[in-house]
């Protein structure tokens, strides 16, 4: 952790995710949108152009939408930005981007938290696998080593493969969000396309950027958040 500052900083954070912001973001979401060890089915090379869905530009000036938080956010995670710990065996993510602020001016400082079922699609419940957060560095930027999550039954129905985001700069108000994967993405056998399709909460403009690496084993990954800075 940081100094107390800080760590007061990201109490105000945890506290603000409250039962009407759930409610608030998912009446949003719903209306903005249109359900053993992992083995990975080879994946595509590097998609350049034509990505299936709409993917949130490096900086667009409009805020990245909101979505639900879930039923499954835990205070307290550690700060680290290496998800990968004994026990996840899944498709290897490697996540990076930046935090903007409407004006697309680059946000240092903000706090991020993820969290996201593994392999199985299984949270940990008990303990902090696949949970974390870290800061933005001087440029805005992060960095998460993480894995694909894989689809799972829930309070919703059947999610599509997604990674939980809190998103808040210092002093702003907090982003809930999810961050979802293209319908061509290759992981456990499934299929991303019709998953996709099927979640009601799901919000296309809010897809992770991928890329094949060329060993085809695993993922690189990018996604540029746009923040309000004022509530």
């Amino acid at each position: 952790m940081r100094n107390g500052k800080e760590k007061s900083s990201r109490r105000a954070f945890i506290k603000t995710t409250s039962a009407g912001v759930t409610s608030v973001a998912l009446a949003a979401t719903v209306a903005a949108s249109a359900g053993p060890e992992a083995s990975a089915a080879e994946p595509r090379k590097a998609r350049c152009d034509g990505l299936p869905l709409a993917v949130t530009p490096a900086c667009s000036g409009h805020e990245t939408p909101a979505a639900i938080e879930g039923p499954l956010f835990k205070p307290d995670s550690p700060e680290r930005s290496d998800l990968i710990t004994p026990g996840i065996r899944g498709v290897r993510l490697d996540l990076g981007g930046v935090v903007h602020d409407t004006a697309c001016k680059p946000l240092p400082g903000t706090l991020i938290e993820f969290w996201q079922c593994d392999q199985n699609g299984d949270y940990d419940t008990s303990g902090f696998s696949l949970r974390g957060h870290q800061y933005t560095n001087s440029r805005g930027a992060f960095r998460l080593r993480t894995i694909i999550p894989r689809d799972y039954w829930g309070r919703w129905g059947q999610r599509a493969p997604h990674i939980h985001t809190q998103v808040q700069s210092p002093g702003g108000p907090v982003l809930i969000t999810q961050l979802y994967f293209p319908d061509d993405t290759e992981a456990y056998g499934r299929d991303f396309a019709a998953l996709n399709a099927a979640d009601r909460l799901l919000n296309r403009a809010c897809t992770i950027r991928l890329t094949a690496t060329p060993e085809n084993t695993r993922y690189t990954g990018t996604f540029d958040f746009v923040l309000k800075t004022t509530a």
